[in-house]
């Protein structure tokens, strides 16, 4: 019996090699081409002739296209909505991945069970059977809920299955269990990855479902399967919070429908996950006094201002210190710790510094720069800041606060919250004086260390 040949598929692009390298050839990225079946292309699969493409669409004048806003249907969850954009659009494709066990499946079959009342739902399982579904929607108090299930991993079926039926929406839980027949790799191989999510986007935008497909992730983090995968769909949402604790984070990647960076914020209940209308609570600490390495943050996640706690602890270290952080990039932080040295005399070459942001959220934006550097400085000193204190804005390499944007809207939040003394870069202090809040408003790191020594 003739052995079938191999060929090697590249797991971050997709791209393929016949034999093994430690670099692949088409995106150059280390160690990431995994040995697969080298599959035959059937006949007719893909229409590729000159009269095929030609007969398939006209050629259209852009200025002569007729388009419209798309509609949106809620999904009764007001977090998630939030971070589709308003909700879910006819024909979309929607990829979600996460952690197992983070609550992935459960907020799905929540929204389902919402749209139900509306509209028709399907809920294609591969991991579960059906018994185990019925089990979890009674665990959620939906007992009475009209959403139909289909227990398949054969993608042709689904398919079959989402003509006949025709919903509105459909859920495919996971992607890495289905498997066509055309491929006769393993279901979660690349090839089938890739041709499953391929063949279930043109079904979407063929007959107007909307599909939203469930994602394994690598132990890096990301989407498992080909970044291609990512390509293929017209939003991205990331599931993020430890499965120890009862909160989680929903972050939009990528979204060809609304804004992207937006995230929603659920707490993990017995009835499933619930929406939480003030975050804010979630990372900030509750001190009865103000304690020494403690600063508030005012952060931009999409179009919402959240206060984060920066905890900094600095602490005798050895010959050779450590520098590290939870939530905050590590590179970050070292240039930061250069820059208080250079330009703010306080050295911390001889001391452990580490540096976490309450809650578990990841901060990436550079408004955290003074916030991070007030703490540090805050933890060397053994001083607390002030009670009700904030600060954001950006560090440059020579010393100079920068402005944030959106600094108005960061600054009424926190008003809002009752805070009442803030450091704030030059630029963005504000032209009206906020009732209840106390500015700040300086130019440079050395200002904003002796103001802070000051209050």
């Amino acid at each position: 019996m003739a052995k079938d040949k191999s060929i090697y598929i590249c797991t971050e692009c997709g791209g393929t090699s016949p034999k093994w390298l430690g670099k692949c050839p088409s995106c150059e990225a280390w160690n990431t081409l995994v040995e697969s079946v080298a599959e035959g292309t059937p006949k007719n699969r893909y229409n590729t002739s000159a009269r095929g493409l030609v007969a398939s669409q006209a050629v259209t004048t852009l200025s002569e296209i007729e388009a419209s806003d798309v509609d949106r249907q809620p999904t009764g969850i007001d977090e998630l909505d939030r971070v589709l954009g308003g909700g879910i659009v006819a024909g979309g494709v929607v990829l979600i991945g996460g952690d197992p066990g983070i609550g992935k499946s459960t907020l799905l079959l929540q929204a389902l069970d919402s749209l139900s009342r509306n509209m028709k739902t399907l809920y294609v399982t591969g991991e579960e059977s059906g018994a185990q579904v019925a089990l979890r929607s009674r665990r959620l108090g939906l007992g009475g809920s009209q959403v139909r299930v289909l227990a398949e991993i054969q993608l042709e079926k689904i398919s079959a299955t989402i003509d006949q039926e025709a919903p509105a929406v459909c859920v495919i839980d996971s992607i890495q269990t289905v498997y066509s027949d055309q491929l006769s790799s393993a279901p979660g191989s690349v090839a089938q990855v890739r041709e499953c999510a391929a063949q279930l986007t043109r079904l979407a935008k063929s007959s107007g479902t909307t599909i939203i497909l469930v994602g394994h992730v690598t132990k890096e983090g990301a989407l498992a399967g080909p970044r291609v995968l990512e390509h293929i769909v017209d939003t991205v949402l990331y599931f993020e919070g430890d499965t120890h604790s009862s909160f989680r984070l929903v972050r939009a990647i990528k979204n060809r429908f609304g804004a992207v960076n937006e995230i929603g914020v659920f707490a993990m209940t017995e009835k499933g996950l619930k929406g939480v209308s003030n975050p804010s609570a979630i990372f900030l600490s509750t001190h009865g006094e103000p304690v020494a390495g403690a600063c508030v943050l005012v952060t931009l996640e999409g179009t919402r201002p959240l206060l984060v706690e920066i905890q900094a602890l600095v602490d005798s270290g050895g010959p050779s210190p450590r520098r590290l952080s939870v939530g905050i990039e590590r590179d970050r932080l070292a240039m930061m710790l250069a820059v208080l040295h250079r330009h703010a005399g306080i050295a911390s070459n001889d001391q452990d510094v580490f540096v976490n942001a309450v809650g578990g959220v990841r901060i990436s934006e550079p408004a955290a720069d003074l916030a991070v550097m007030l703490a540090i400085q805050s933890s060397l000193r053994g001083k607390p800041l002030p009670r009700g204190f904030i600060a954001f804005g950006e560090v440059g390499l020579a010393g100079e606060v920068r402005p944030a944007p959106r600094g108005q809207e960061r600054l009424k939040e926190a008003a809002k919250l009752g805070f009442s003394v803030a450091i704030v870069p030059k630029a963005n202090a504000p032209k009206k004086p906020i009732e209840g809040l106390t500015i700040h408003a300086v130019e440079r790191i050395e200002q904003a260390i002796d103001l802070a020594r000051s209050l």
